[in-house]
């Protein structure tokens, strides 16, 4: 699969088709020299991969969340956003629209033109309508949950049209999503039919996690947690927890069974994103998409703890000290080391003053809050291009939101906690009866703020974070109030009354900004798109 979505280099979906034999004599592609076999149908469908998602949204999705902050204007200004100083104009906001709906145009040229190809597999022909039903209704789905009320249409819709169609509801293209992820189920093979040439592709696990994921998000508890369990029991495909939290992100370790869905990498297509959030005497460039310390104060210590509570053991001397393991392997901290590009360990020294201050806060060029991410730190890349995968859907998720999803019912006992929470620490490293056992006796709204940090440390630099403080309605407050950096004791910064620098202040307007606003550019070609409240 990783080789497949590079084939459609010379197809352009609306010209669609890299070949030269055999076609009318013609300057342009035609329609009536393309659909004439299986592979033209698969390369069509390898564009519809390509416009599914993208690392620069994936890694900039972390900062429009509290865990991560961008500086300068970069991943399409997205500080803007999460700092609150946007308007419909803005590029991510307009990126983000566009991008979806060609994607969406992508997989109506498959649905609709699919059935003019001769004499093929039936088998394959449901699989390919299938995957590209899924790639249609995951763009649907981002395309509510940012912006709400959107157009909707299954056709190749025209100019004109596309110039005076208005915007269907939320909860009508949401019931589509959900129509179209359990319609297309049998006709998707379960991970493991896949041969070694396929893998990659959308399964029937993945229809099932993204319905369990658009539940969860609608606050459908019941139903979620029916859908999560499909994928509990190998039912619906073979799943579980790679043995190393670590691992999970090298590329020694891509398609593992912990894997429902990612972004394909490889061949043809890579990225230099770690460039941005790596040390930059690492990637030998800025630093700029990097942690906060907020994400760094929300990793529980070894005892299960959060180091504001008594007995947790903290010391904000030695502030690294017994953390949750997922922190190392997720965030590069003062003295932390790291193996470069070249071979060799590196000590990564972020307070001022240090020698050398090239990694320091007080370096032009180094992180603004003193962390840099590790997570996804691919070593092997060829001048600094990745073609790692980027999950975008694994099997804790699952764990995680079957969690939750109990929790919500009222039914996170020891049992589920044992399956979820519990599985997912051991995991990490945890060996502490106070972080693995179940907390007998928690109330509910316990257990929601320790299935959140679960979460929260479990998923961080995954690009989730921002959707979940959106539909928990916390956004209004994490988002309202300072990114934060280091804590230092000398130097030229602007600090809160505990030390920590502060990077930025951040303002979040509810329900203004729960809600995208309908792009500029869009507006001004078709006057039926209305705006969003506030906007």
């Amino acid at each position: 699969m990783k080789q497949l979505i590079f084939t459609i280099a010379c197809i352009s979906l609306l010209a669609a088709g890299c070949r030269k034999l055999e076609q009318p004599n013609t300057r342009e592609f035609t329609e009536e020299a393309y659909w004439r076999d299986a592979q033209d149908a698969l390369d069509a469908l390898a564009s519809c991969y390509e416009n599914m998602y993208g690392d620069g949204f994936y890694f900039g999705n972390e900062a429009l969340s509290d865990n991560a902050y961008v500086a300068g204007g970069g991943f399409s200004g997205v500080s803007l956003i999460a700092g609150g100083s946007y308007d419909p104009a803005q590029a991510r906001v307009r990126e983000e629209w566009s991008y979806h709906y060609s994607a969406i145009r992508k997989c109506n040229l498959v649905v609709l033109n699919i059935g003019k190809v001769p004499q093929m597999d039936e088998a394959l022909r449901r699989r390919i309508v299938a995957e590209a039903r899924f790639i249609r209704a995951w763009a649907y789905f981002n395309m509510t949950d940012l912006y709400g009320s959107v157009p909707f249409y299954l056709d190749l819709i025209s100019v004109t049209a596309a110039r005076t169609i208005g915007r269907t509801s939320r909860e009508e293209v949401t019931k589509f999503v959900l129509d179209e992820l359990t319609a297309i189920r049998n006709d998707l093979p379960v991970n493991t039919q896949y041969a070694e040439k396929d893998r990659g592709r959308i399964t029937r696990g993945a229809a099932i996690a993204l319905a369990a994921r658009v539940r969860l998000w609608n606050g459908e508890w019941d139903l979620a947690a029916q859908e999560y369990g499909l994928l509990m029991g190998n039912q619906n495909g073979t799943y579980g927890l790679l043995g190393s939290y670590e691992n999970l992100f090298k590329p020694a370790n891509e398609f593992n069974n912990e894997i429902i869905l990612d972004i394909q990498y490889g061949g043809g297509r890579t990225y230099s994103t770690q460039r941005s959030f790596l040390p930059q005497t690492v990637a030998l460039l800025r630093s700029t998409l990097v942690p906060t310390q907020d994400l760094v104060d929300d990793y529980i210590m070894t005892n299960g703890k959060g180091i504001a509570e008594a007995g947790s053991g903290y010391d904000a001397n030695s502030p690294y000290v017994n953390r949750d393991p997922r922190f190392k392997a997720t965030i590069i901290h003062h003295g932390a080391t790291i193996v470069d590009f070249n071979g060799a360990t590196q000590t990564i020294l972020t307070q001022p003053g240090s020698v050398p201050a090239t990694n320091s806060v007080d370096d032009q060029g180094a992180s603004p809050t003193g962390y840099y991410f590790r997570k996804h730190y691919d070593p092997t890349a060829p001048n600094y291009n990745s073609g790692l995968n980027l999950p975008l859907i694994r099997y804790a998720e699952v764990l995680l939101g079957f969690a939750e999803a109990k929790n919500e019912l009222g039914q996170l006992d020891a049992d589920t906690w044992n399956k979820t929470i519990r599985a997912l620490r051991i995991r990490a490293g945890f060996t502490d009866a106070g972080a693995t056992e179940y907390p007998a006796g928690a109330v509910k709204e316990t257990l929601r703020d320790i299935v959140r940090r679960e979460r929260r440390a479990e998923l961080a630099f995954e690009g989730i974070r921002v959707f979940d403080i959106r539909r928990w309605k916390t956004a209004q407050t994490v988002l309202a109030r300072p990114v934060r950096g280091i804590k230092v004791a000398s130097g030229a910064f602007n600090k809160d009354p505990n030390g920590y620098i502060i990077v930025e202040d951040r303002r979040f307007e509810n329900p203004k900004h729960y809600l995208w606003p309908v792009p500029t550019a869009e507006r001004d070609q078709n006057k039926n798109l209305g705006q969003n409240p506030e906007w």
